[in-house]
């Protein structure tokens, strides 16, 4: 019998090798410009585990930019890596349950980086 996906134990052990941006690494005003395979979306960082969020989903509806939160990243299923906020090949959740196809690069400008 064949079996589909990837076990727990395979995805929790190939995510220590993804080039990936922690929640924990980013500070007010920071900016990440996330490109998946069908969108960019432009995320700046505000407070308390809030977002500026534009580009993609939220331009095609014309809310952008929309303050909401980031649920984390996930491999397309229900399992999600909560300390995230974007890695490559993993689709991002957004707090209003958007979710994008899956990430292809990842670009962080610091807050003290823009002109």
């Amino acid at each position: 019998m064949k079996r589909l996906g990837q076990s727990l134990d395979k995805i929790v052990e190939s995510s220590a090798q993804l080039q990936q941006v922690r929640k924990s690494e980013l500070q007010f005003g920071d900016v990440v410009i996330i490109t998946t395979l069908n969108s960019v979306y432009h995320v700046q960082v505000l407070d308390k585990g809030h977002y500026l969020v534009s580009g993609g989903w939220f331009d095609k509806h014309n809310i952008s930019p929309l303050e909401t939160t980031i649920a984390g990243c996930t491999w397309g299923g229900s399992i999600i890596k909560i300390d995230i906020i974007a890695a490559c090949g993993l689709c991002v959740e957004f707090g209003n349950r958007v979710v994008t196809s899956p990430i292809q690069q990842i670009c962080m400008i610091p807050a003290g980086g823009k002109n």
